[in-house]
Formats: structure tokens, C-alpha cells, sequence
């Protein structure tokens, strides 16, 4: 089972090391953590995604819910919440396939950020299966660099 969540914290030195800290602790895993200031920049805000069964989900909520420097906890459903990922790619061209490589790109949203000799800059968002179909896309191409930022989510209502 996946565990979403989307924790309110103190923009404070030492944060996530204490977040980070009791999930290695625990034992609990974390699948992907993305963490950003709020509009308020005493504030920031983590989406964290785990895996467990329910009781080790439960356990991650009332743990985070304990921190002195965690506002607030909500576990999201992911079928009620907009998930997205991004990514810059560093994908190899040359005379032959470029035309197919920038025809790919319209087709699927991603947006030519820099145009090098031998390479294109790429980035690409979606939801994170999404971002594994553009990858794999991209594989016969022939991919030198890549960087992910790791989901963030937000709920739909």
C-alpha cells in the first residue's frame, strides 16, 4: 500500500534531518520525498510517499503528527489528489533522429530547454508513471543525464 503524505513544517534548520530521521529510526521506507517553501516562508511543505502495509501507514501519520516542528499531517487519497513529477533529461541526437526526438517532444508536453552540439536539455512533467513512459521513450535515443525532482501532490477539492 502507498501512503501519501502532505506535511506542514517549521521552515527551521534541522527539519528534515528530524523527518528523515524517525523514518530511519522506524524502520519505515520513503519512496520519494520533495520538500519547497509555502507562500509563507516561515512554512514549508513535504510530500512524503511511503510503502507499507496499513498498520505501518497509520504508524508513519501518528509519528509525523508527534513532531514538534510538524503544523499539520494529511494522509492524501490518490485517486482524489493531482500527483506530478518533473524532470530534466539529458537526451543524445544527431542528423538523423533529431527531427523525430523534437517531434516527440510536441507530441508529449516535454519543452526543449537547451540545444548543445550533441545533446538536448529536456524537461518533462506528469504524473510519475508518466514520467517512466517518457523515459523509456527516450532510452533509444540514448539518455546521458537525469535528474528528478520526485512526486509532489496536491488533493483535487
Amino acid at each position: 500500500m502507498k501512503g501519501i503524505f502532505s506535511v506542514l513544517v517549521e521552515n527551521r534548520d534541522g527539519v528534515l534531518s528530524s523527518i528523515s530521521g524517525l523514518f530511519a529510526r522506524r524502520g519505515f521506507n520513503i519512496d520519494s520525498l520533495a520538500v519547497g517553501e509555502t507562500d509563507n516562508h516561515e512554512i514549508s511543505s513535504m510530500t512524503i510517499i511511503s510503502t507499507g502495509d496499513q498498520r505501518t501507514i497509520d504508524q508513519i501519520e501518528k509519528q509525523l503528527n508527534k513532531k514538534v516542528n510538524v503544523i499539520r499531517v494529511r494522509r492524501l487519497n490518490e485517486s482524489k489528489s493531482i500527483c506530478l513529477e518533473m524532470m530534466l533529461v539529458k537526451v543524445a541526437y544527431n542528423a538523423t533522429n533529431r527531427s523525430q526526438l523534437i517531434e516527440l517532444c510536441q507530441i508529449t508536453g516535454a519543452k526543449i530547454m537547451k540545444v548543445m552540439p550533441k545533446h538536448l536539455l529536456l524537461e518533462y512533467h506528469s504524473d510519475p508513471e508518466g514520467v517512466e513512459d517518457f523515459i523509456q521513450m527516450l532510452k533509444s535515443y540514448g539518455i546521458s543525464e537525469i535528474q528528478r525532482t520526485g512526486p509532489i501532490a496536491l488533493e483535487k477539492n
